[in-house]
């Protein structure tokens, strides 16, 4: 399951990966994606929390890249990933590469404590 949100106060758009993720859950969810993006000024910040996934197709890696290629496309500025197990990456350094051209700043966190404070929510 993917769960999309996003708070145009804090300038945040938030994904949290949980459980088993595939393909047509992300291609499910491209509409409320485009829907949490609409609000937002470019300079926004990402957060995904990837701290209860327990596994993603990699044929996901499509769908992902699309949602990437999207989110640059609107300016990200920051991008702040939760991967408290290092072999849940899912590939995301190298979609990275290739589907953010305007390459935003990428912060990878052990937990979501970590990733609200390099966000600056609460300061």
């Amino acid at each position: 399951m993917v769960l999309i949100t996003s708070n145009q106060h804090q300038r945040l758009l938030y994904f949290n990966y949980v459980q088993r993720v595939t393909p047509q859950e992300l291609e499910s969810g491209w509409d409320g994606l485009v829907a949490a993006l609409a609000g937002l000024p470019p300079g926004f910040q990402v957060l995904a929390d990837l701290s209860q996934l327990e596994f993603m197709d990699p044929e996901c890696a499509n769908e992902l890249g699309r949602a990437m290629d999207l989110i640059d496309q609107r300016g990200v500025g920051l991008i702040v990933r939760v991967i408290p197990d290092p072999s849940k990456d899912i590939g995301l350094s190298i979609l990275t590469i290739f589907h953010y051209p305007r390459q935003p700043r990428v912060i990878t966190c052990n937990n979501l404590a970590e990733a609200i404070q390099q966000l600056a929510l609460w300061t």
